[in-house]
């Protein structure tokens, strides 16, 4: 199982061998972008990126020069030795499956579903590095001051925390991530719905800015915030399989 530091030096390796290449097929649209996101999601510090990719940069044909004047340290050696032959798509899916928390599942979910718009750039930063932020920053809001914390994201309630302090009521807490200072931030039906039911109690935190230094902007009571929302419907065609165990399947596989 790899460490925080394991994934940095191996995602600084990765940028450092592929470049561009390495940021597009990632989804990223710039080197500080996916500094931000992949370190942020893992607990870690962005510059801690930068610095493996410099380190590998001198073995590679990149434009830049890179800790030319020192030899690699043993440590960053041992994952040059091990993975530094890796072609781009090899190497691609094995960042995807140490950076997300839900590893291999992640890319069988991307592979399933191939459209930009659920690239790895996008899943983590509307997802995991947003999370990770609220995460770290939140005993520091004076709105959650002294509550207790707690992940709701797998129990599909309409918000990703539930913060409370007994004996008074609990606070829902929606994440949201975007990679610019400013952008579209959508609410599911139930999240919408969540948030007029529960009113002040509903907080929307959004972290913003990937792209150059993320910052946050807490919400409460969004729908009377001041927010402007609108209504969107969609129809989308589901394709289905069925089948049927017959008798004859039932004893086939029974026997």
């Amino acid at each position: 199982m790899l460490t925080v530091r394991d994934k940095l030096i191996l995602t600084g390796l990765f940028l450092s061998k592929f470049d561009i290449e390495g940021l597009e097929i990632l989804g990223f649209k710039g080197f500080m972008e996916a500094y931000n996101t992949i370190a942020i999601s893992i607990g870690a510090r962005p510059a801690s990126i930068k610095n493996y990719r410099d380190e590998f940069d001198p073995y590679f044909p990149n434009k830049r020069n890179g800790w030319h004047k020192r030899t690699l340290r043993p440590y960053c050696r041992v994952f040059f030795e091990k993975y530094g032959d890796y072609d781009i798509e090899t190497f691609s899916n094995l960042i995807k499956t140490e950076i997300s928390v839900s590893g291999d599942i992640e890319l069988l979910k991307e592979n399933v579903d191939s459209s930009e718009n659920n690239s790895f750039a996008k899943r983590m930063i509307t997802g995991q590095a947003a999370e990770r932020y609220f995460e770290k920053i939140y005993p520091s809001l004076s709105a959650f001051s002294g509550y207790n914390l707690i992940n709701t994201t797998m129990m599909g309630c309409g918000f990703d925390y539930k913060v409370n302090r007994l004996p008074d009521p609990f606070f829902a807490v929606e994440v949201k991530g975007i990679n610019a200072p400013v952008g579209l931030i959508q609410f599911t039906s139930k999240e919408y719905k969540m948030a007029q039911m529960l009113e002040d109690r509903f907080f929307l935190f959004v972290v913003r800015n990937f792209v150059e230094m993320p910052a946050h902007t807490l919400v409460q009571h969004p729908i009377e915030s001041g927010l402007i929302f609108e209504r969107h419907e969609s129809t989308s065609v589901q394709v289905c399989w069925s089948t049927c165990l017959g008798k004859e399947c039932i004893e086939k596989y029974n026997a």
